[in-house]
């Protein structure tokens, strides 16, 4: 059984294994990955994503804060309206792996 040194040696803390943790969780939920899929062509106000993913705005809302608070979107207001948008490509490149995996 390795310990957690093992995993130092390989460039992993234990903070770093706890954080991965945390991201992957981040994908655990559909919900989430439908609104990423609909971030993927740009940004897209809250009343969007719910229309193009046909849910309600509470349930959007939620994620939307667990996914800016995981720094997979950010936000910009531009006047009353806010605008989310992946928070940069890796997200794309997170998610075409997943895709690729299930795939195989």
């Amino acid at each position: 059984m390795k310990s957690s040194d093992d995993y130092k040696l390989k460039g992993m803390s234990e903070e770093d294994l706890l954080d991965l943790a945390d991201l992957f969780k981040m994908f655990a939920d559909s919900t989430r990955i439908k609104i990423l899929y609909d971030l993927f062509d740009g940004e897209n106000n809250v009343t969007e994503i719910c229309e193009d993913i046909e849910m309600n705005q509470s349930a959007v809302s939620h994620q939307l804060r667990a996914l800016k608070a995981g720094k997979l979107v950010k936000s910009r207001r531009d006047g009353k309206a806010i605008y989310y948008s992946l928070d940069d490509e890796h997200v794309k490149t997170i998610i075409a792996m997943g895709k690729e995996h299930i795939e195989e």
